[in-house]
């Protein structure tokens, strides 16, 4: 601890006694410092012992005194030191009174002690002070290392909650806390998601105070990492600001958590290569040698039903400066979700895409959907709408295993692009082959072909010589049958029978073909909403 006037009060060699305010000596004593000026407080930082002989006081006068002490006090002197035997042979009853009233320790210095003993034994007591918390804080550096080498992260941040006498908690990349100490902890650091978040959109190093007297904590945040977006992040909680020896303490978590933390980059980007590579043998239908290469790492992966996710940058969207990149953030939320989940997942970064095997009904999976959720919601909020930010489209496969990888790919790629087309962030395929063909219907190229199919039949029946359209539609709802399509007209079968022969001679094609009736039945549901 610093030097308080306590200390200084018990000390043998220095003969203090205390003439005001006996109840606040416990405050620390951050210098001592003579001053015989009659208003010392623009020279004063706070924290002081002031010395003084009342040169040029008038120490006997009560409101002068008065002034002075509330002067010093407002100040952040924290006592006030006499020498009696100089200008007084005695402490003046006006300023011991000004002292009891404010209160402002006082202290008697005897003849017999001078101040440079005194300014000594302050300079002393904080020498020593911090070479306990210099002292502390390298035996606090060698147990951190040694619980990070025996029990990794977690056993880091248990140290490191006792060093500081609070909590400690680990966020992964996604703003998750994947390990936290004690435990109750991690539901205190689960409320703080959101500063998270804010801390990781500015470049690292960063860190951030959350909190205060009117909390139950204060929290301090650092980022984690060398790179432009931070891979992690550490939280330390404590009643008050840390010392000296628990700074040095905190600082020697933040070392190590990235040490640690750039070590898995390193492994990660090595993962990486790998995955591409099982990820190429897979495509190019080799997965024999895909489950070889793939070893211990991802085997699991694919011994069991997997879904494979494609996402892409639209062309020609911006990144805002906060809006960061969001193929690794995607990258960064699945890995995170699968980690936490204990399971693996493949994932393969190519420009401006991404492919990620991830293990049908896991965490990945689900993190992806509700990741495509949220961002679809933010996208489409009245907040956002303008926004100049990049773009997002996912395409996800249908479930499937090693040998129809290329299919899934394929699959993946399809839903990606139906995705685009429509404004979507993530479409399933699954959706795809369980809806209708009918929305599919509503692209530009299919229109024209439409358009350009039925416009002499439109043309036709706009001279008013005949409704060939309407016949035509209730010929094909109706499979051909001539009796029931009349009905639906309200005409003769015969005329129904002339009509589908001026369709043809108008079309020049027959309608015996099922291709052409396909054709044209598909052109009628596209055009249906345009005439």
């Amino acid at each position: 601890m610093p030097p308080t006037l306590a200390s200084l009060v018990h000390h043998s060699a220095l003969k203090l006694t205390v003439r005001a305010g006996a109840d606040h000596l416990d405050v620390p004593v951050r210098w001592a410092h003579v001053s015989e000026l009659a208003d010392p407080v623009p020279y004063m930082e706070g924290g002081e012992l002031l010395l003084i002989t009342a040169l040029k006081l008038d120490a006997e006068d009560p409101e002068a005194m008065r002034r002075y002490v509330r002067r010093l006090a407002g100040a952040g002197v924290v006592g006030l030191g006499f020498a009696v035997g100089v200008n007084y042979e005695e402490i003046p009853k006006a300023l011991v009174d000004a002292c009891a009233d404010e209160p402002l320790p006082l202290l008697e210095v005897p003849r017999r002690t001078p101040f440079l003993a005194i300014s000594k034994a302050v300079s002393a007591a904080i020498a020593a002070d911090q070479y306990r918390a210099v002292t502390a804080g390298f035996a606090a550096q060698r147990e951190l290392t040694k619980q990070a080498l025996i029990s990794g992260p977690e056993g880091l941040l248990t140290a490191l909650a006792a060093q500081v006498d609070g909590w400690a908690a680990l966020y992964d990349a996604s703003g998750t806390v994947v390990a936290a100490a004690p435990d109750w902890a991690g539901r205190r650091a689960a409320r703080l998601t959101g500063e998270v978040e804010r801390l990781r959109e500015r470049p690292a190093p960063a860190s951030s105070v959350v909190g205060g007297p009117e909390h139950e904590d204060r929290v301090e945040l650092h980022s984690l990492g060398t790179g432009r977006r931070p891979r992690a992040a550490l939280a330390v909680g404590t009643a008050a600001a840390p010392g000296t020896a628990e700074r040095y303490a905190v600082h020697s978590a933040i070392a190590l958590l990235t040490l640690t933390t750039e070590r898995s980059r390193s492994l990660h980007a090595a993962e990486q290569r790998i995955g591409t590579a099982v990820l190429r043998m897979l495509l190019a239908g080799e997965p024999d040698h895909a489950r070889a290469v793939a070893g211990d790492l991802y085997g699991g992966l694919l011994d069991a039903p997997f879904r494979m996710i494609v996402a892409e940058s639209v062309p020609g969207a911006r990144a805002t400066a906060t809006g960061g990149d969001r193929l690794g953030t995607l990258a960064e939320t699945l890995e995170a979700a699968a980690a936490r989940s204990g399971e693996a997942v493949l994932v393969v970064p190519e420009g401006e895409r991404l492919v990620v095997l991830a293990a049908d009904g896991g965490a990945a999976v689900a993190a992806c959907v509700a990741w495509a959720t949220e961002l679809e919601a933010a996208r489409t909020s009245p907040e956002r709408a303008g926004a100049d930010e990049d773009e997002l489209v996912v395409g996800l496969s249908a479930p499937t295993g090693p040998i129809a990888a290329a299919a899934a790919y394929k699959q993946a790629e399809q839903s990606l692009s139906v995705a685009r087309r429509r404004g979507r962030v993530l479409v399933e395929h699954e959706r795809l082959a369980a809806g209708s063909v009918l929305p599919l219907l509503a692209d530009d190229a299919v229109k024209a072909f439409a358009d350009g199919l039925l416009r002499p039949l439109y043309e036709h029946d706009a001279t008013g010589r005949g409704d060939l359209v309407a016949s035509l539609r209730a010929w094909l709802s109706r499979h051909g049958q001539w009796d029931a399509a009349a009905a639906d007209l309200g005409v003769h079968r015969h005329t129904l029978r002339y009509r589908m022969r001026r369709v043809e001679e108008i079309l020049g094609r027959s309608l015996d073909d099922p291709d052409v009736r396909m054709e044209l039945w598909l052109a009628l549901k596209t055009t249906s909403t345009d005439q």
